[in-house]
């Protein structure tokens, strides 16, 4: 965070609001993108206007910069949010979210009982605190083969949304009025484009691969073409692992009841940046 030496008005700078522990506890940062303090605890900072302004542009948000640069604004001990593991990208998010507005936070939904909608208030920290980790030391064995897996990098999570969102709004949008053939061969181009995403994903979230003889295997063009050539089992036990994983991962609904019917129910917490930071 620079400041300059001599101001005056250093002392009225804005302090961490909080300190929080990631879910990683800092395992899969490559070297020199986390500065993780003895404590294994990292400082979270309020927002700046300039922060607020970041996450409103939505270019910025698309390509994933305005995501990044708010991240390393409020939390300086990471120095590289883009390879930041997916697994700590929602806990950094909801703190400096927490850091800057507080625990509550206010959000609509319509019972499915008696249709009836409401404003419910969220405590953002016991939301923070239900986010869990995969076990990442349980390995796939398959084909006398032990997978190692990992959290992909924020950086490639955000490549992989941004293509698979283009690429479902285009299959979408196909025109109907196109030539049966012409129509056919763009749905199979763009669909390969999807199929090529998953091989992705897991290429991005295979650590390592042990062969029966000891060799350990953690080339990621060695790990793309073995997934392009190995059978349709093994890709599908990987693929199970991954959505395990990513259901494990994901933010934990919050059980509300209706001020009408007094039905239970719950609601899932979902980032439209532009609104969770309103």
């Amino acid at each position: 965070m620079d400041t300059t030496s001599n101001n005056p008005l250093a002392g009225y700078f804005r302090q961490p609001a909080i300190y929080i522990k990631l879910p990683s506890g800092g395992k899969y940062w490559p070297d020199g993108t986390l500065n993780l303090p003895v404590t294994g605890e990292i400082p979270v900072y309020p927002m700046t206007t300039k922060d607020e302004i970041t996450l409103r542009t939505p270019d910025a948000l698309l390509n994933g910069e305005g995501v990044v640069s708010v991240i390393q604004s409020c939390c300086p001990s990471i120095t590289n949010a883009w390879d930041m593991p997916s697994i700590d990208v929602d806990t950094a998010l909801i703190s400096l979210r927490i850091a800057s507005y507080g625990n509550s936070m206010d959000i609509s939904a319509k019972c499915p009982k008696c249709k009836e909608e409401h404003s419910y208030v969220v405590d953002l920290s016991q939301v923070v605190a239900a986010i869990s980790t995969p076990d990442y030391s349980k390995t796939i064995n398959v084909n006398n083969l032990v997978i190692t897996m990992r959290p992909q990098p924020y950086f490639s999570v955000n490549k992989t949304n941004a293509v698979n969102f283009e690429e479902q709004r285009i299959l979408q949008t196909i025109n109907a009025d196109l030539p049966d053939g012409e129509k056919s061969a763009l749905f199979n181009q763009h669909l390969q484009r999807l199929v090529d995403l998953n091989l992705k994903l897991m290429v991005d979230s295979t650590e390592s691969i042990l062969l029966p003889d000891g060799k350990l295997v953690t080339d990621s063009k060695f790990i793309e073409e073995f997934y392009n050539n190995t059978d349709r089992n093994t890709v599908k036990t990987v693929r199970s692992w991954l959505e395990q994983a990513a259901k494990e991962a994901a933010i934990k609904p919050v059980a509300v009841k209706c001020a009408d019917c007094e039905h239970s129910f719950e609601i899932t917490l979902t980032f439209d940046y532009a609104n969770f930071f309103a």
